[in-house]
């Protein structure tokens, strides 16, 4: 076990799935459509996932918590963020100006993030799967699983 997941929740939600390499393996966006159909999908997305050692949401803290109790219950160390963690840390100050901003910069990353991994090509790139990339990257920069970003994804 040794991947991490990272998580955009929302009803709309985003996953990126790293590897200790810090590569991105895969990605996807899910459209749960109420917070009930959201917390019950946590324990599916971690069982399709048993080679997870991590687990990283950003968003809404209770329904964070939901995904955080599955991880522990799972053996999975998990972590909450808040955008401004991979933001400050991922992106110029231009590029997060605004919310918008912030959105298309995560979009133009995401897409370097994919290439660089070798990932397949996305057809269409939702932001929600698109800002889960960006809070995977951020994850495995501070885990350390990357020691710096590389060259091609500045």
């Amino acid at each position: 076990m040794s991947d991490l997941l990272a998580v955009d929740l929302g009803h709309k939600s985003g996953f990126a799935h790293f590897n200790r390499e810090g590569r991105l393996l895969s990605y996807r966006s899910q459209n749960y459509g109420n917070t009930s159909r959201l917390k019950r999908g946590a324990a599916g997305v971690l069982a399709e996932n048993p080679e997870l050692s991590w687990i990283v949401l950003e968003g809404d803290r209770h329904l964070a918590d939901a995904w955080r109790e599955e991880a522990k219950r799972r053996s999975i160390r998990s972590g909450w963020i808040q955008a401004d963690a991979w933001r400050k840390r991922l992106l110029n100050p231009s590029q997060r100006r605004t919310g918008s901003d912030a959105k298309e910069a995560a979009d133009e990353l995401a897409r370097k993030v994919i290439a660089w991994s070798d990932a397949p090509a996305p057809t269409s790139l939702r932001h929600d799967a698109a800002e889960a990339i960006c809070i995977g990257l951020w994850a495995v920069l501070d885990l350390g699983w990357l020691a710096r970003l590389p060259r091609e994804l500045r």
